[in-house]
């Protein structure tokens, strides 16, 4: 981070974290975990990953491909300074333009000009203008000060900021003094100072509390493991599964399949056909019963 002549050797680190219940889904019948392939829209076939590219539709209706290498042709942004743009008033500057909120740790040997930036900050109520690069990308953010921590403030693009476009918003709507003076006290009947740690999330709660309800009742059961063959995500092990099954059925098809040794295919071959056309006898005389999958 530097600021004129002056350079402070910082580390960086997220200022908040998302305390959210996350869900999987899962197969109501055995608790299997749901996953999805990629399939194409056209011919309804799954799509292997080395063949996906990222596309872009226009406002026409024109498919616009990028590959790989049109990727890794744009500009990048790599270096790792923040540097110092402008020093502009606090009250300029928008909250709707805040983004994500980074802590500023500086090393011992940069202690000093840390403090110096932020209680220059402080003393002048300003803000400072910065760009940095994040994930190779060039971002806007502000240099901000949160008690004696400077916070790495990344900020929207202007155009990425929507404006309020409501035709009622145009209307002159007449205010009466009695209204307005009756607002005001309710306002001021409700006036306190901001203390974040008095508001907790109740629905978070709630999900807490029905978790650890199921769990004492003895609802919860021990998550599935699904066999590594049957993993979608091994693509490998699926073409090597898919080309055995080809070949065994090629020669099954071709009969050239070796005769297990010192027995006669056939002879060992016509028993287990007549007890596998019993067994199909057995299974028609007795009612099948079916299970229908859940959709």
């Amino acid at each position: 981070m530097s600021f004129g002549l002056v350079s402070v050797p910082i580390k960086l680190y997220a200022a908040t974290t998302n305390h959210d219940i996350r869900f999987h889904q899962v197969h109501g019948a055995d608790g299997g975990r749901i996953k999805y392939k990629r399939t194409c829209s056209l011919d309804g076939e799954e799509v292997d990953y080395a063949d996906i590219v990222k596309g872009y539709e226009t406002d026409d209706g024109e498919l616009i491909t990028l590959t790989e290498e049109d990727m890794d042709a744009l500009p990048t942004a790599t270096g790792h300074e923040i540097d110092v743009i402008e020093f502009v008033p606090a009250d300029q500057i928008d909250p709707l333009l805040f983004d994500k909120s980074y802590y500023l740790e500086p090393e011992a040997k940069a202690a000093k000009p840390y403090a110096l930036l932020r209680e220059a900050l402080i003393d002048t109520d300003r803000m400072a203008v910065v760009k940095v690069a994040l994930r190779q990308r060039e971002t806007l953010a502000l240099l901000r000060v949160r008690g004696k921590a400077i916070v790495l403030q990344t900020m929207l693009w202007p155009d990425e900021v929507r404006e309020p476009e409501f035709d009622i918003l145009d209307n002159d709507v007449e205010l009466r003094p009695q209204e307005l003076q009756m607002a005001a006290s309710l306002v001021e009947s409700l006036g306190a100072d901001f203390d974040p740690d008095d508001f907790h999330d109740e629905y978070r709660d709630a999900v807490v509390a029905m978790i650890e309800q199921k769990r004492s009742t003895g609802e919860a059961r021990p998550a599935p493991v699904a066999e590594k063959a049957g993993d979608d995500g091994d693509s490998m092990t699926d073409l090597l599964t898919a080309l055995q099954r080809s070949v065994e059925a090629a020669r099954a098809g071709s009969g050239k399949a070796e005769p297990e040794p010192e027995e006669k295919p056939a002879a060992k071959k016509a028993p287990a056909r007549k007890q596998a056309a019993k067994k199909a006898d057995d299974e028609d005389a007795a009612p099948r019963k079916r299970t229908r999958k859940p959709a």
